[in-house]
């Protein structure tokens, strides 16, 4: 805070106070600051609905219960379906299409890319949450997948985040510093905005939280307050955790998958996650387990093994973050938030649409990646849980991720510390992603952005605060609708309402109409006894396509598939203008020896 000039001051009593007052002035930015909370944003990668022990989880989550037990659970919270869809809206507060960002950038097809609003990177004209908490004093960290753009000042480093390590793309290996998908030639790492490299004891979960308490320590003595985003690949693909976590499920799935989301949905009746009254509905995707062979049966609950165990390591590293922040006496001014990405990935375990099995195979055996039953999950292992495992994850909603339905949007959300009044409780408010970035504005006290010179698009969330001080059970009003679209699979919120549609293969492209409040698994659909609702937010959900600037996809766009091409595009277009001039020359010496010849 800057002092006046002393020899300007009249009367001399008051110049005498000034100085008398002059080292409390200098503190005045650090006192002000320590009123203002830390603030821990935790988010999961692809965790289900089900997947914590107070959302009706079999898996030990006591870290994240004991937030819960002290916080709020929101059990009507939405993401996209996606992961960096998702991080866009969380960290700008901005529908992604606007922030740039409206699909992965690697199933961004080319019709889209030609627009400069669906490259699938944060554009200049937003500004980040770390931005904006670092004009508010804040320190500013970041670890874990980031996902939304590394090329030049697209890095975190230069987003905001004063110090950063970050994995860019999709995915990577949790063991080792190597790719998880061919579409890699290398797992991109970034320490501070320039590449590095993991230690050789780098296990995903534990290295992120290390990185997170060294950020922390570094700063710990100046009084400041700090934003800390620790952004998991738990339980990304491929889903890999240490023997010891692993261990303590391998007789727990026996049962089945099915059997699994029904223990799942009787839990979260009982946690009040869902309504009394909730329907549980058949994922068509869901494979018999009885008609499975006994040693596939083994195999797959094995792989369901290392997915709880996944769960488990991250809590336990979660659990350490919290113990330090309370050996160090921040605990108490610390605010956790922690959500989900999206809901449960459900691939296969051989991508058998997108590429032969031999090859396939050979990918991974070229590096380092096995599938052998007695070290699933461990270095060097590549596994994943396949849809009927998904489906349990999500229960008892509908579909998991990359769809519009419950089971791909809706996700855990926790909100812990001094800010919620009676801890405990669950809220099934209905609540956006933008919302949990106006919810860390309005805690940290920070003022919209100058800009720089950008025209900033203006964030859209709603603050949760007044839910979270139990002033308020809704977010939004009953008229008040928020659209969404990722890759052609769309939704309208409002109210207690949903307007959804799916694209085939799996969807069947027609729009329906559910009562989400009542009926979570989205069982009863209400277009036809309630059209005059139905066309009404069909009518609103084109109000939103054209003021976010959504673009159709082309016909028949698959997003996997999607993958695969723009894969084969990039490393096949480096070599058109070598071939192009290599036929030009043959070309030509052909013509030159017809024409001695003549």
């Amino acid at each position: 805070m800057p002092s006046p000039r002393l020899d300007s001051v009249r009367p001399l009593w008051l110049r005498v106070a000034l100085v008398a007052l002059g080292p409390l002035l200098a503190l005045w930015p650090t006192l002000a600051s320590a009123q203002r909370p830390n603030i821990v944003l935790l988010l999961a990668d692809d965790l289900g609905f089900s997947d914590l022990g107070s959302y009706g989880s079999e898996i030990e989550t006591p870290n994240l219960d004991r937030l819960a037990a002290r916080g709020l659970r929101l059990s009507n919270f939405h993401a996209a379906s996606s992961c960096a869809p998702t991080r866009a809206m969380l960290l700008t507060g901005v529908d992604s299409h606007r922030a740039g960002v409206p699909n992965i950038v690697e199933a961004i097809p080319p019709e889209q890319r030609e627009h400069p609003h669906y490259q699938g990177s944060l554009g200049d004209n937003v500004a980040t949450l770390a931005e904006r908490l670092r004009d508010a004093g804040y320190h500013t960290y970041m670890a874990g997948k980031w996902h939304l753009g590394h090329g030049p000042g697209q890095r975190p480093f230069q987003r905001g985040f004063e110090r950063t390590f970050m994995m860019a793309d999709t995915g990577s290996d949790n063991w080792e510093e190597k790719p998880y998908l061919p579409i890699y030639r290398k797992a991109n790492w970034y320490a501070d905005g320039e590449p590095a490299h993991l230690p050789d004891d780098f296990y995903s979960s534990k290295f992120f939280i290390d990185k997170t308490l060294e950020f922390i320590d570094g700063n710990a003595s100046d009084g400041r307050p700090f934003f800390a985003y620790v952004a998991f690949q738990a339980v990304h693909i491929p889903v890999q955790a240490p023997r010891s976590f692993t261990a303590k499920y391998l007789e727990t799935y026996s049962g089945g998958w099915s059997a699994l989301r029904e223990a799942r949905f009787d839990r979260a009746l009982r946690r009040g996650v869902v309504p009394a009254g909730t329907r549980l509905k058949d994922v068509p995707t869901t494979r018999d387990w009885q008609a499975l062979a006994p040693e596939e049966r083994r195999y797959r609950s094995k792989a369901m093994a290392v997915y709880a165990g996944m769960i488990d390591a991250m809590d336990f590293h979660i659990g350490r973050l919290v113990e330090h922040l309370e050996l160090i006496g921040e605990y108490e001014n610390t605010v956790f938030i922690f959500l989900s990405d999206n809901g449960a990935e459900a691939s296969d375990p051989i991508p058998r649409r997108l590429v032969p099995r031999w090859l396939w195979d050979q990918w991974l055996r070229s590096n380092g990646y096995n599938s052998d039953y007695e070290t699933l999950g461990e270095r060097g292992s590549f596994m994943v849980i396949g849809p009927g495992w998904a489906s349990a994850a999500a229960s008892p909603l509908d579909f998991y991720k990359f769809f519009s339905s419950e089971g791909g949007t809706r996700v855990p959300l926790i909100i812990s510390g001094a800010p919620v009044r009676a801890s405990g409780r669950v809220s099934h408010a209905f609540a956006w992603v933008t919302d949990v970035f106006a919810t860390i504005i309005a805690l940290a006290g920070a003022d919209a952005p100058a800009g720089d010179g950008r025209n900033l698009e203006v964030p859209t969330g709603r603050s949760l605060l007044p839910i979270l001080s139990g002033e308020s059970d809704r977010v939004y009003g009953e008229d008040e609708p928020v659209g969404y679209e990722l890759g052609g699979n769309a939704a309208l919120f409002k109210g207690d309402h949903k307007l959804v549609l799916n694209r085939p293969p799996l969807g069947d492209g027609q729009w329906h109409l559910y009562d989400i409040a009542a009926d979570p698994g989205e069982t009863t659909d209400l277009a036809g006894s309630q059209p005059e609702r139905f066309a009404s937010m069909r009518r609103e959900y084109a109000v939103y396509v054209a003021a976010n600037r959504v673009l159709p996809v082309p016909e028949g766009y698959d997003q996997r598939r999607q993958v695969v091409a723009n894969w084969i595009r990039s490393r096949l277009t480096p070599l058109v203008p070598p071939v192009a001039a290599g036929l030009v020359v043959l070309l030509a010496l052909l013509i030159w020896r017809r024409t001695r010849r003549a």
